[in-house]
């Protein structure tokens, strides 16, 4: 089949929540061969996460909030790629605050997005005949039962709906249903990708997950906390093997749920100590129970990633620490001014909103 060949040259691809931990890794693989439309507003997401990428001509920012409809046709930067001739190929939709102790800040941002936010997208999808490519997350599985082993994408979950972790782990499970229905009713080609727990550089050192928060104590000469005792696990899975398996799932024929994870369990203390080590702190370890809005995690079979996409992790945890805890260090102490504050108002989007724009998984 030949190759489709496209008004501008290149494919015009939308990222939600693409100023977000996650969306900016993706916003900057996908940049090099093709038009990338950055949708955020903020809530979440760092302008310094994208501000390397501003000058890129093949890279335009929308701040806007994806909850709220979007004409990208009227924007300056839908017109720049010839939105309304060529139209969008690819919608990764990864607006989403994704840290846990946010989940009291933006509950109903969470919610939103995860509904909201997946319909205004799957509109687009309709609209350009799209390819779309929701990020959910592992969180729909719940709590492990006694003697469960891995979750298989079969599993239907443990959930507490009502629970202080509702908004993030319901909602994901709200856009799933969604997006398998928009595909069956309108004939999309849609992907869901449950994301496992990533890790890596532009993580905000105040995000409130594991990693940031130990190198951010250990930087500080603080107690590095483990929320648990000396058995608790969980599984990492570094950005650069995630956004992979992000572009992997999207030019594949499968429609998902896949797992996007690893399936390497870590012991939270073995974590705490290499974090000291790399930092070279002089933090100790405490334990502390664990916060209302922590679960059991279980572990994801990524077998179905491995056998479809030929995927797997390759990036050791202890590599990705480093260049984790490398640029969180650079991030406590410069603060540069970035492109897009710079902007002054007349060029500056117009869109905004308090509402969810980022994603972090």
């Amino acid at each position: 089949m030949a190759q489709k060949v496209f008004a501008s040259g290149k494919k015009n691809i939308l990222i939600t929540g693409g100023a977000g931990f996650v969306g900016s890794h993706l916003s900057e693989r996908l940049v090099e061969k093709n038009h990338v439309l950055c949708l955020d507003n903020f809530s979440t997401g760092l302008e310094s996460n994208i501000d390397h990428l501003i000058q890129n001509p093949d890279f335009e920012f929308i701040k806007h909030d994806i909850t709220q409809p979007v004409d990208l046709e009227k924007s300056r930067e839908g017109q720049k790629f010839q939105v309304e001739v060529q139209g969008v190929q690819e919608i990764y939709h990864l607006a989403c605050p994704t840290s846990p102790k946010e989940y009291n800040k933006y509950p109903i941002e969470t919610i939103l997005a995860n509904s909201y936010g997946v319909k205004n997208g799957l509109d687009l999808a309709i609209k350009y005949k799209a390819k779309f490519l929701f990020a959910s997350s592992d969180a729909v599985y719940g709590e492990p039962q006694p003697n469960q082993e891995e979750f298989k994408e079969d599993y239907f979950g443990y959930i507490d709906f009502l629970g202080p972790r509702s908004c993030y782990d319901e909602g994901k499970r709200f856009g799933e249903t969604m997006v398998v229905n928009y595909r069956n009713k309108y004939g999309l080609e849609t992907k869901i990708a449950r994301v496992g727990n990533a890790f890596g550089p532009r993580m905000r050192l105040d995000d409130g997950r594991v990693v940031p928060d130990m190198v951010k104590n250990a930087l500080d000469g603080k107690p590095v906390v483990i929320y648990g005792d000396q058995n608790t696990t969980t599984t990492f899975l570094y950005v650069k093997d995630l956004i992979d398996a992000i572009v992997k799932l999207m030019a594949s024929g499968e429609m998902g749920p896949m797992n996007l994870s690893s399936m390497e369990k870590y012991r939270l203390e073995d974590i705490a100590n290499k974090i000291i080590e790399i930092t070279g702190s002089k933090s100790k370890i405490a334990f502390e129970p664990p916060a209302a809005y922590t679960h059991i995690e279980g572990v994801p079979d990524n077998s179905l990633a491995k056998e479809k996409l030929a995927w797997f992790p390759l990036v050791k945890l202890e590599d990705g620490l480093e260049e984790t805890i490398e640029q969180m260090k650079a991030s406590k102490v410069l603060k540069p001014l970035t492109p897009l504050d710079a902007m002054n108002e007349e060029t500056r989007p117009s869109t905004t909103s308090t509402s969810s724009g980022s994603n972090e998984n």
